[in-house]
């Protein structure tokens, strides 16, 4: 009962501080920073910066590695790097989440760019993270509904949203495709969530006829939803599909009416390192006023983001056009002249969706200085069209001594995130 008191006033206390701060939200963000130094004066990594009186502009930018390599100095728990990992990884191997270290929840990251990386979540802080669900996701009803939320790991923070009125049911990303129809079909889920590629892989059973749900509303996390993929998304279940921008750093955006990504200014500030000249990339740096297990200030992603200018929502928080991939994927190639060329992932994938309209499962893998795998979901000539249009585009920027050879399925291991564009250079070497 406690904690969904607490999940109110949560509630609450967001929609009332949207409200009041949205055309000034440098002032509450101010407000949170100033409330936030009490938190960072538990941690042994930022105390000395507190008792200092650092404005936040000189604190250190860290990155994952540095985050999890100082892990036991900077969470404010006393918890040991090496305990949460064991217990993290212990609950993945046999598939029970429920276990937590003096009451903070854990929970284990997928990797995919470089270290796992370990979450810690307080109740305090799963309450928060529920309340900014119900108001940003999900929305608050006292209509019963169910919702399927598909995972490659649960976690108590997820679980957290059950309630008497909202019924959550854990689908393990590593199991069937089949018992996951058979159980979507007898549940009838109000609220759908997935990865993008899941999403796929169940609008395809629902094209078959097999699986036969109507959610009121789906949800991607954890992957770029492409726009190919949206609108294939959007046309086999009649509706938007909405998303959710969060990763073991936090709930980053979520969707508006007009289907746009927002970062979540109102409890995090947003730094951005600009990645091009025109400064329509960034690397979101960001800090986290909410967090108080493990302080996530001045943390550097290396997802690519473009931004979106004056979004129709009216809403002036940040917005993203697009999460283009990571900073890995982009692929650095000579042209004739030996100048290196910076190649975003959006460039590839623009030639390839834009090769053909009946393209629209694809991967395109770029494994040396001279050489790509390209897979085609479709007939030869696709293939052809799409591989045509790539080297196309590389000649429109010099660079002519590509080679690119067919594979016959997207290389993705079961549970792993789909990335359509992928820089493995460093791995083939």
């Amino acid at each position: 009962m406690l904690f969904k008191l607490k999940v109110a006033y949560y509630l609450i206390a967001l929609k009332f501080n949207k409200n009041k701060y949205m055309d000034n939200i440098s002032a509450l963000q101010i407000k949170r920073w100033n409330k936030m130094q009490s938190v960072l004066k538990k941690s042994k990594f930022y105390e000395i910066l507190v008792s200092q009186k650092t404005p936040l502009e000189a604190y250190p930018i860290v990155n994952k590695a540095i985050f999890m390599n100082k892990f036991d100095e900077i969470n404010t728990c006393g918890i040991k790097l090496d305990i949460a990992y064991k217990t993290a990884l212990k609950a993945e191997k046999t598939r029970d989440f429920t276990p937590m270290i003096n009451k903070i929840s854990l929970g284990l990251s997928t990797g995919t760019s470089g270290n796992r990386g370990i979450f810690l979540a307080s109740e305090n802080e799963r309450a928060k993270w529920v309340a900014a669900i119900l108001d940003r996701v999900i929305g608050f009803s006292l209509k019963k509904r169910s919702i399927a939320f598909f995972l490659r790991a649960n976690s108590n923070l997820y679980s957290s949203v059950k309630s008497t009125i909202l019924r959550f049911e854990y689908f393990d990303l590593l199991e069937s495709l089949a018992s996951h129809i058979k159980r979507l079909n007898a549940l009838q889920p109000n609220i759908l969530v997935a990865q993008p590629s899941m999403l796929l892989l169940l609008a395809e059973e629902k094209e078959a006829r097999r699986l036969n749900i109507n959610p009121d509303k789906i949800i991607g996390v954890a992957e770029i939803l492409y726009q190919e993929d949206r609108s294939y998304l959007e046309g086999i279940f009649q509706q938007k599909i909405h998303q959710v921008y969060q990763c073991t750093e936090g709930f980053l955006a979520s969707t508006c009416e007009e289907g746009n990504l927002h970062f979540n200014e109102d409890f995090l500030i947003i730094e951005k390192k600009y990645l091009n000249d025109e400064k329509s990339r960034f690397h979101p740096i960001i800090t986290d006023l909410s967090r108080t297990s493990q302080p996530v200030v001045r943390y550097e992603l290396n997802d690519i983001i473009k931004e979106k200018k004056n979004c129709k929502c009216g809403n002036k928080w940040t917005a993203i056009e697009s999460i283009e991939g990571r900073s890995d994927d982009i692929i650095k190639l000579k042209n004739i002249a030996g100048k290196e060329i910076h190649l975003f992932p959006d460039y590839f994938r623009r030639a390839i969706v834009e090769s053909s309209e009946d393209i629209r499962s694809y991967t395109l893998i770029c494994i040396s200085d001279y050489e790509f795998e390209l897979f085609i979901e479709g007939s030869q000539e696709h293939y052809e069209q799409a591989k045509n249009s790539i080297l196309e585009f590389l000649k429109s920027v010099d660079i002519h001594h590509i080679i690119i050879k067919q594979i016959k399925s997207i290389k993705v291991d079961k549970g792993n995130k789909l990335r359509r564009i992928r820089n493995e250079r460093s791995k083939a070497n």
